[in-house]
């Protein structure tokens, strides 16, 4: 039997793309309406070997939101995927650029191509989901609407191209995180990078002691994002994304630092995605 990974979003969906760059073409997704449901059915062993989330854009910046869901969580992260987004508008077979009344898609996918858009006279629609958008275009047989989605949407739904990589920024990526009930998840050979999340006792110079420790190990901080403590008096956590060479530098990096810290939570030790 297959890898069974759940994703946010409907088939054809960059998740989709995402998890079949890590897991292979042969993945099963179980599509779920919202991140939490990721988490959900990716934490339940009845139901799934793992999840995939979207956590980062280059553009957008962080989903704080999802950070929130994975402190919550159980899960490890075994793995991260950086997908290069690529917007194309796609129609139905035969239909022109004449014929395009509305364009329909995810908000943020209209956005990304608003230079695009500008040059058009179209109606806007803002929807839940790119691939879903392309999935409606295509039972709807729509004459006179296009969508803006990814090239899997347009092979799955049998939608033509009819403008390829009409983003306006083209250095446009969104990172992926890979993620594995803890009791299942084993040792990543080759591993380099790390995410923790940690608090001190926030007494004076307390956080610049800890990344001081960090630096001196030798230690690459490629990612410092704050969170506020629920209930306290404007306290914060610090998730962290670390780059090293060897897992005994962070594991000893690891032992230097939890003195220091007042809570220190790794989520996983994995490989750096690639940038492709």
């Amino acid at each position: 039997m297959g890898t069974k990974i759940s994703i946010q979003g409907y088939e054809g969906s960059f998740h989709q793309m995402a998890s079949q760059q890590f897991f292979g073409k042969d993945v099963e997704v179980i599509y779920c309406a919202t991140f939490r449901d990721v988490i959900k059915i990716a934490s339940c062993k009845k139901e799934s070997d793992g999840g995939v989330m979207a956590i980062e854009n280059s553009i957008a910046g962080s989903i704080l939101a999802n950070y929130n869901l994975l402190q919550k969580s159980k899960l490890k992260i075994i793995g991260e995927v950086y997908l290069h987004i690529r917007q194309n508008l796609l129609v139905n077979i035969g239909v022109k650029f004449e014929d395009i009344r509305e364009v329909h898609s995810h908000t943020m996918a209209l956005q990304q191509c608003h230079d695009f858009l500008d040059k058009y006279k179209w109606k806007l629609v803002e929807t839940e989901d790119t691939a879903l958008s392309a999935k409606h275009v295509y039972q709807h047989k729509s004459k006179h609407v296009a969508v803006i989605a990814s090239k899997l949407a347009a092979d799955l739904y049998n939608l033509d191209v009819i403008a390829p990589n009409i983003h306006t920024l083209k250095n446009n990526y969104t990172r992926f995180l890979v993620l594995q009930r803890e009791e299942i998840v084993m040792k990543v050979e080759g591993a380099n990078k790390a995410s923790v999340n940690f608090h001190t006792d926030h007494s004076k110079g307390s956080l610049a002691k800890v990344l001081t420790k960090i630096s001196e190990e030798g230690i690459n901080l490629s990612k410092l994002q704050s969170f506020p403590i629920p209930g306290s008096d404007f306290k914060y956590s610090f998730h962290a994304d670390m780059e090293f060479d060897s897992i005994e530098q962070f594991d000893k990096m690891i032992e230097l630092i939890r003195p220091l810290t007042a809570a220190l939570k790794i989520y996983g030790v994995y490989k750096r995605g690639l940038w492709k």
